[in-house]
């Protein structure tokens, strides 16, 4: 079945603007005719693709036309470029958890000729948007593929339970135990950062449920613990000079948490993106421990 390219973007952009009206903007067109266009490639799909409600939405369908849609068009830049043609930016929407966002990943999207379209994630989760159909890429923490996927291995992003000094001395003056950890608050990124609750069920086998602090940042994750608010797992490479100027203690240094990350990619896109994925895995071997 082929599809009409501007009824494809379309719904991209309004996949990604939230609304029709954006979506006009961007193709320079009007509303009624971002509305025709939907509307005529939902009954060529027979199904609905966009849930019409403020953000417009797409149905797990429309994320999927949607994919198609940017995956043609990154296929179709490629070939320009192999052909020593002028070549639209094509968009590449990733999912990537915080911490790798927020350190070692964004200088390996420099230089490259695209746009990016980034969903942050917990990268126990960013499988799902590939699943999903809403990605052509993510970091991933496991190396299974997706189905559809090529999974290659980056290294290990290492972790360190860190606190400020004056916090340790008023929760962890006896030691860092499963009681001292009972009471003392501690920092969890949003509700699906389980890295905390790994930590303590690996480092004291119970299941401890502390007082919790919620703060979606990793800047303001390593922050919060050098102000003293709660203690919480930071990327080794980020804590390392609080820790070297006594700003922040490990808590634990004998007990490292190491997160594995894999690069999954759409295979349908993944010599397109093949520039992409050797700068990702060049980052990653400068960053990451060997997995």
């Amino acid at each position: 079945m082929q599809y009409d390219p501007s009824q494809l973007a379309a719904l991209e952009a309004v996949r990604r603007l939230g609304s029709f009206d954006a979506a006009a903007r961007a193709l320079s067109v009007t509303p009624s005719a971002i509305s025709q266009r939907i509307k005529a490639l939902e009954d060529r799909a027979g199904a609905a693709l966009v849930i019409r409600a403020t953000p417009c939405t797409a149905t797990p369908a429309g994320a999927r036309l949607a994919r198609h849609a940017s995956e043609v068009a990154l296929l179709e830049a490629a070939l320009a470029r192999d052909l020593g043609q002028h070549a639209a930016q094509a968009r590449l929407r990733l999912a990537v958890n915080a911490d790798s966002l927020g350190t070692w990943f964004l200088p390996a999207l420099v230089g490259r000729d695209m746009l990016f379209d980034i969903v942050v994630d917990d990268q126990a989760f960013s499988a799902d948007w590939l699943r999903r159909g809403e990605v052509s890429a993510a970091i991933c923490d496991h190396a299974r593929p997706v189905q559809g996927c090529d999974a290659i291995p980056l290294g290990r992003m290492r972790y360190v339970a860190t606190c400020a000094p004056a916090f340790r001395d008023r929760y962890f003056s006896h030691g860092v135990t499963a009681e001292t950890l009972s009471r003392a608050p501690l920092l969890q990124f949003d509700g699906k950062d389980a890295l905390q609750h790994h930590w303590l069920r690996r480092v004291t086998g119970q299941a401890l449920l502390p007082p919790t602090h919620r703060l979606p940042s990793t800047q303001g994750f390593v922050e919060a613990a050098r102000l003293g608010i709660g203690w919480g797992l930071n990327p080794e490479f980020l804590a390392a000079p609080l820790l070297a100027s006594g700003a922040l203690v490990a808590m634990r240094p004998d007990a490292p948490e190491d997160i594995f990350l894999t690069w999954q990619v759409n295979r349908l896109v993944a010599a397109a993106l093949a520039p992409l994925t050797r700068a990702v895995r060049a980052q990653a071997r400068q960053s990451l421990l060997p997995p």
